[in-house]
């Protein structure tokens, strides 16, 4: 029987240097950078090596790749301390805005020092946030932003909220994931995050919300002035994440508002102060349970900030879902209700909903739309955080002391262009908190 022969390529240049071109070429794209003289060399040498044992090439070279994917080169965001240079921001822009490698017009503007150049940077990152790619971006800083990765870190009650699906836990996070996309690309003024006049739906989100509309394509959709919707804190991903499934606790939410959108988070409880359990059987109102918490004194300061925004919220439950009335595993009304393609399922009406409270500056509210108006003179606190979330997540670095002042005027500066959330990516991008290391 003839022994099988495996084909045995030719090169036109020796297997050293095939080798040498193959680790240059896979070195620019593993270490986002040209290989420098001494690591090409030191890498070639070990392919070399493996030639010289009587390796085929494909085998010798896997040796120096291996070394590569291993080195912090490759792991790493690696660069001098300093300013950075082409190669070091092409790479910090790119896993920016699209959480991949530069690609070759970037490469290129890099290698010739180009990108360097403050309009050129400019026209690449609206390239960039054009692009498709640059969904990645938005949904990896909600996620970390806002904790949306938590959606599932809890699961409703069936009893009751029978309603809730996975078509519904997609459209609640598709609804916050176009409206950040939505201030991008009309460069919206970052006040659209505490209330707007729009938002993104489909069928399944509006019939959650009492809307009708017709599709399951998401799509945007003018709220009317009555509307108890507009902005994150009413979006269902955001109610989700901040409450547990079964019930909802205003100090849960109330630190939300204060420390996701407003960047004022309230200080630590005392280690030995205990937690509030809300009462499931509805028989026990929320503001009974916090009454009796607020009256240790160490906790009563930071009630004050805390509880406003989430007595504002009370108005929706842990779904999202707006609300009148608190839904009852104890006593209460039963309400039959039919979901679309589901069986009638039954549940109590427990205790009326109370959205009213009194901010910690005395001013007076009766529900979220009041509470909205309120947090409007707070416009400056809203752009700052946003400007402070986009430095933490594009540098991988907490703001320093030292940085606040640089914060502060790109603050300023945006409010008083009533610049819009894209122009504080363009003003983030620009400044030294992004340019150095």
């Amino acid at each position: 029987m003839k022994e099988f022969q495996y084909f045995k390529p030719k090169y036109l240049k020796s297997e050293p240097d095939q080798a040498r071109d193959i680790i240059s070429l896979f070195g620019y794209q593993l270490y986002r950078r040209p290989l420098e003289g001494g690591e090409l060399n030191r890498l070639t040498g070990m392919a070399e090596s493996e030639l010289e044992a009587g390796r085929p090439l494909h085998e010798a070279v896997q040796v120096p790749l291996k070394t590569m994917i291993s080195s912090p080169q490759f792991l790493y965001h690696a660069g001098s301390p300093g300013k950075l240079d082409g190669y070091a921001l092409a790479t910090r822009l790119s896993y920016f805005l699209w959480k991949s490698i530069p690609d070759k017009e970037l490469f290129e503007l890099a290698a010739n020092g180009r990108l360097l150049d403050k309009k050129v940077l400019e026209n690449q990152v609206n390239r960039m946030l054009d692009d498709k790619k640059s969904d990645r971006f938005i949904n990896d800083f909600l996620d970390q932003w806002l904790g949306l990765g938590e959606i599932d870190a809890t699961t409703p009650d069936e009893k009751l909220f029978p309603e809730y699906d996975d078509n519904l836990r997609q459209a609640m996070l598709g609804e916050t994931r176009l409206f950040f996309r939505e201030l991008i690309d009309e460069n919206l003024s970052p006040d659209h995050l505490i209330d707007s006049n729009f938002t993104f739906l489909n069928r399944r989100l509006a019939e959650h919300y009492g809307l009708e509309l017709e599709g399951e394509q998401m799509v945007k959709v003018t709220l009317a002035d009555s509307s108890p919707r507009g902005g994150l804190m009413t979006q269902a991903s955001v109610l989700k994440v901040t409450s547990n499934g079964v019930v909802t606790s205003p100090v849960k939410r109330g630190n939300f508002v204060l420390d996701k959108l407003l960047g004022t988070p309230p200080s630590s409880p005392p280690p030995d102060i205990g937690s509030i359990e809300p009462d499931t059987r509805g028989t026990t109102t929320v503001r009974e349970t916090l009454a009796a918490h607020r009256n240790v004194e160490s906790c009563a300061s930071c009630h004050r900030k805390i509880d406003p925004p989430g007595f504002a919220l009370e108005s929706f439950d842990p779904i999202g879902g707006y609300r009148n009335r608190y839904r009852s595993t104890g006593k209460g009304e039963k309400t039959k209700r039919q979901f679309r393609g589901r069986p009638i399922r039954e549940y109590r009406e427990g205790l009326v909903v109370d959205a009213s409270g009194v901010t910690e500056a005395g001013e007076t509210f009766k529900g979220i739309r009041e509470y909205k108006k309120i947090l409007a003179n707070q416009n400056s606190l809203v752009t700052k955080n946003l400007l402070t979330q986009l430095v933490v997540y594009s540098t991988g670095a907490e703001v320093q002391f030292v940085d606040r002042e640089n914060i502060a005027e790109m603050t300023q500066d945006n409010l008083k262009k009533s610049g819009g959330v894209r122009d504080l990516i363009h003003a983030m991008i620009q400044s030294d908190l992004f340019l150095n290391k």
